[in-house]
C-alpha cells in the first residue's frame, strides 16, 4: 500500500456543483446523545444540505422501536441490528458513495463491518471516516480481517496527522479531512473581569477515557487561588455517580454542575460564560470540544494525550499538561486566570487555528474525496 498522506491545503474553496458529485449516502451516529461523532456527522450532513447536495443518511443509533426495548441487554442490539442492516441494503442500491463514521471495537464489528461488506455486493464505493483514540490498540489486537476490509476500502480519512501515523504503522494509506467547527455558531465574546470567581468548563462524556476526576481534583486546587472558582461539565455517562461522590468528598459541592447532555446547538452559550476550557482526557484524537473553544476564542488547557498536540500547539494555542496530573493542570489553569495576557493570547491563537476547521475548506476536502472514491480507478 501506499504510505500515508496528509492533506496540506484545500483544492480550491467554492460554491459546491452538485451536479457532478456522485449520489452519497452518510451512515452514521446522530444526536441524542450528543457526542464528537454524532455531532460531526450532523454537522456534515446538515451543512452539505444547505450548499444544496442530496445526501442520505442511514443512522447507525436509531432509537428502539418499542423504546422499552432500550432496557433489554442483548435483546435490544437485534432490535437495532435488524432495522439497520435493511436500511444499508436499501441505500446502497441508490447511493455511488458511503461516507461510512467508523469507530474501534464492538462498533467496528457489529456497524462499521456490515456497512461495507453491503457496500460491496451492491457496487458502492466506500470511504471510511475513521475516528477514536483506541485505534491503534484495536487494530493491534483485532482480527486480520479488520485490516484487510479497512483496505479495500475506496478511501480511508481520519480527522488528524495522529491517526494518520497509526495507519501507516499498520500499513493503510488514509488522507487527513479535519473535523468542522460551525463558525457561523461559535464566536468569541468579551472576556469578563472574573475577580475571584472564574467559570471552568469540561465538555466531554462521563467516561473513564475522559477522566474527569482530574477536572475536578484540578479543581479544588484553583481554588486555592480563586476561592470562588466553578467547574461546569456538559455531558452525561456512566461515571457520573462516582464524580459526583468526588465532589463531595472534596468539599465542591456547589462549586461543580453537572448540567448533563447538552445539545450542539446550545453549546455556544457555554462557551461564552465560561473563561477557560479545560481536558484531562486520557485516550484522545481530536476533541471537538477544543475545537469549539478555539472558534469561541476561549484559552485552553489540556492533557497532551494522543493527537491532542496536533492540534494544540503548547504555549501558543493552548496549554499542556501530562495525563492523570491534577496539580499539573491546576497550575497551569492559574497561569492562564492569572496572566490576562496570555490568556488573550491564547484564545487569538485559538481563533486563528479555527479557521482550518471551518466549514468551506473542508467541505472542498470532502467534495474532492468523494468523486475520487467515486472514480473508477479508485475501486
Amino acid at each position: 500500500m501506499t504510505a500515508p498522506t496528509e492533506v496540506a491545503s484545500a483544492p480550491g474553496v467554492c460554491r459546491p456543483q452538485s451536479a457532478s458529485l456522485p449520489r452519497l449516502c452518510i451512515v452514521g451516529p446522530l444526536p441524542p446523545p450528543a457526542g464528537g461523532m454524532a455531532n460531526q456527522c450532523e454537522q456534515l450532513i446538515r451543512l452539505l444540505r444547505q450548499d444544496g447536495i442530496q445526501v442520505d443518511v442511514v443512522r447507525s443509533n436509531a432509537p428502539y422501536r418499542p423504546a422499552w426495548i432500550g432496557g433489554v441487554p442483548i435483546v435490544r442490539a437485534g432490535f437495532r441490528l435488524l432495522p439497520y442492516l435493511w436500511a444499508l441494503w436499501r441505500a446502497a442500491g441508490r447511493a455511488q458513495v458511503f461516507h461510512l463514521f467508523a469507530n474501534s471495537g464492538w462498533a467496528w464489528h457489529l456497524l462499521c463491518a456490515p456497512a461495507m461488506f453491503i457496500a460491496r455486493q451492491r457496487g458502492a464505493a466506500v470511504v471510511v471516516n475513521y475516528r477514536g483514540g483506541n485505534a491503534d490498540p484495536f487494530f493491534a489486537s483485532a482480527p486480520r480481517h479488520v485490516l484487510r476490509s479497512l483496505g479495500a476500502a475506496a478511501l480511508r480519512v481520519t480527522p488528524s496527522g495522529y491517526l494518520l501515523r497509526v495507519f501507516g504503522r499498520h500499513g493503510l494509506d488514509a488522507q487527513v479531512i479535519p473535523n468542522i467547527v460551525d463558525l457561523s455558531r461559535f464566536k468569541p465574546v468579551p472576556r469578563r473581569d472574573f475577580g475571584a470567581a472564574p467559570r471552568l468548563l469540561v465538555a466531554r462524556h462521563l467516561e473513564p477515557i475522559y477522566d474527569i476526576a482530574t477536572s475536578i481534583r484540578a479543581l479544588a486546587q484553583v481554588r486555592q487561588s480563586f476561592p470562588a472558582a466553578e467547574l461546569t461539565v456538559a455531558g452525561s455517562g456512566p461515571d457520573l455517580p462516582q464524580l459526583q461522590a468526588l465532589v463531595a468528598s472534596l468539599d465542591l459541592t456547589g462549586a461543580v454542575q453537572f448540567v448533563g447532555r447538552v445539545d450542539n446547538a446550545a453549546m455556544p452559550r457555554l462557551y461564552a460564560m465560561a473563561d477557560c476550557v479545560i481536558n484531562s482526557s486520557t485516550v484522545d484524537n481530536m476533541p471537538i470540544s477544543l475545537l469549539e473553544a478555539f472558534a469561541s476564542g476561549l484559552p485552553v488547557v489540556s492533557t497532551d494525550a494522543g493527537g491532542i498536540p496536533d492540534m494544540v500547539e503548547h504555549g501558543v494555542s493552548g496549554l499542556l499538561v501530562g495525563v492523570g496530573d491534577p496539580a499539573a493542570l491546576a497550575r497551569a489553569v492559574c497561569r492562564v486566570l492569572q496572566d490576562p495576557a496570555l490568556a488573550r493570547r491564547l484564545g487569538q491563537a485559538g481563533l486563528d487555528q479555527a479557521q482550518k476547521y471551518a466549514w468551506p475548506r473542508v467541505a472542498a476536502l470532502w467534495l474532492d474525496a468523494y468523486r475520487r472514491a467515486a472514480a473508477p480507478a479508485s475501486r
